[in-house]
């Protein structure tokens, strides 16, 4: 299976290819730059550098949300009219999650945070465990998968909540994600447990992330179902019904709600 990916749910913008098990290429920038004015652009360089052909995509994937407004609907847009052109299915996965898969592998909890703005973020709890050891056929060794479960759904929060609640597991964990310098001095006020906060080559959205995610979910959903990739638990979609996810109203939402409470 090949998977074109795409996030441009936060600051950074990022676009990625999967093929079997390997990232063939990423391209990611952090610049404050629109989206609109980015994505395609380092889709193109990055297809270009790397011989790639989009017509043999298998799937469009993409961080379905929550995160900035502006910037889910670029992302979607984006990938509806790839999903459209290519006559491809979209991959849609939760944007919390992908952030949280960054740190696969660590025994920590890990909790992604993402500046929501309002004095909240949007995000989740998550730990890695081991699935019972698979035989390997002919090789005496076995091979032990490691598998994210969600603790917490992601959410959008004010951050003593979220900090409440890992208090409550009394469990080490680690940070990541644009939530980290805005929360981070609250966060070290309250916690009751051992706090770590992932360095800067992990903890920021990636394509790469989203890409590998939306594979398992894949192969997941696929081996439920005799091979075939099937709409469950919102693992595929098609270009028509794709909608990000945003969990809460945007401004020009809430203002309007606030005027029609008033009359």
């Amino acid at each position: 299976m090949k998977i074109l990916a795409l996030d441009t749910s936060g600051v950074v913008a990022s676009a990625a290819i999967w093929e079997d098990d390997v990232i063939r290429t990423e391209y990611s920038m952090n610049d404050n730059k629109m989206h609109s004015q980015t994505i395609l652009p380092m889709l193109k360089e990055a297809l270009d550098l790397t011989d790639e052909d989009l017509s043999t995509v298998d799937a469009i994937a993409t961080a379905g949300g929550p995160g900035s407004f502006t910037g889910l609907r670029i992302g979607a847009a984006t990938v509806k009219g790839l999903a459209y052109a290519l006559n491809k299915p979209i991959l849609p996965v939760p944007t919390v999650d992908a952030l949280a898969y960054r740190l696969w592998g660590t025994e920590k909890v890990v909790c992604p945070i993402m500046d929501a703005r309002r004095d909240q973020t949007y995000t989740g709890l998550y730990e890695f465990k081991p699935q019972p050891p698979m035989e390997t056929g002919e090789n005496p060794g076995t091979e032990q998968e490691l598998v994210m479960h969600v603790l917490t759904p992601q959410c959008a929060v004010p951050i003593e909540e979220i900090v409440e609640k890992i208090n409550d597991l009394n469990r080490p964990v680690i940070f990541l994600g644009d939530g980290v310098p805005v929360f981070k001095e609250r966060i070290l006020k309250q916690a009751k447990v051992q706090v770590s906060f992932a360095p800067a080559h992990m903890n920021r959205q990636s394509a790469a992330a989203t890409a590998s995610l939306a594979a398992y979910r894949a192969r997941v959903n696929m081996a439920a179902h005799g091979g075939v990739l099937t709409p469950e638990e919102g693992v595929v979609e098609t270009a028509a019904d794709h909608t990000p996810t945003y969990l809460r109203l945007s401004q020009a939402e809430r203002e309007k709600q606030e005027k029609e409470n008033a009359v």
